[in-house]
């Protein structure tokens, strides 16, 4: 990990307020799953053409999140059952800044995703902070009284943009799970987890090195890996080719 680092901290700094200008009007978002060796010659291919964010000189940002959901997990059940409409709500905490969130994500019947959110204060159950209740209420379906924390996922960001501004990366590394229900514990690690979000009608210079390197879209949520990992009694059919496919990667790093 200690070389991928090294790459980041070699490209060139784009700061937070450089990046909100950024806009990506006619976002595509792609996802995938990548082995250190192969992030390591991604970045490799890529460092002279993109920036790294830089927040307080650090490159490399440590985030947490807490998943909720009710005692079925309907939303997970839901994401599972391939429902076009669903939610997610979760608290994020961006370490280094010390900022939480309240999260409410929903995703529309054309595939759309919008997150709403408000800044909270850290609390072991964000149900018991009124306004972020009341905030729950109001923008997603399930009653306040059925949610209760559910997973816990950590792991550590780097965020780069390309030199038109056309794109912008996340990579997930050090993915680390806890069940706060059945008090089991999972990680991904040595894998990342890039998300890519561009201007579709724009080129881009990663995608050539991913189709050069054969590396394909892995259409993966960090919230059901993790309950499948942390909860195997769970109902997880639908997504047993993804785990397989995670597991094989993690043999080959």
């Amino acid at each position: 990990m200690e070389d991928i680092i090294g790459i980041v901290q070699g490209m060139a700094p784009i700061t937070l307020d450089e990046m909100s200008g950024v806009k990506l009007m006619n976002r595509i978002d792609t996802k995938y799953v990548v082995t250190e060796t192969q992030l390591r010659d991604i970045l490799m291919r890529i460092r002279d053409a993109y920036y790294a964010q830089e927040v307080e000189g650090n490159r490399l940002s440590p985030y947490s999140t807490v998943y909720y959901d009710t005692p079925e997990l309907t939303m997970y059940l839901i994401h599972h059952d391939r429902h076009l409409v669903r939610d997610k709500v979760r608290v994020r905490t961006y370490v280094d800044s010390h900022l939480t969130f309240c999260e409410v994500k929903h995703k529309n019947n054309k595939g759309r995703t919008k997150k709403k959110r408000i800044e909270v204060e850290p609390i072991a159950n964000i149900l018991d902070n009124p306004e972020a209740a009341a905030f729950l209420a109001e923008k997603q379906p399930y009653p306040i009284d059925t949610l209760s924390p559910h997973l816990v996922t950590i792991f550590d960001r780097f965020t780069l943009v390309n030199y038109d501004k056309t794109e912008r990366l996340t990579i997930d590394c050090n993915l680390r799970f806890e069940n706060l229900r059945s008090g089991n514990t999972a990680s991904m690690a040595p894998l990342a987890v890039m998300e890519l979000k561009q201007d579709g009608r724009a080129h881009s210079l990663l995608k050539d090195v991913l189709f050069d390197m054969r590396i394909r879209p892995f259409k993966v949520s960090k919230y059901c890996i993790g309950t499948c990992l942390t909860q195997p009694s769970v109902k997880q059919n639908r997504f047993k080719k993804k785990l397989r496919r995670i597991e094989k990667l993690k043999a080959n790093n």
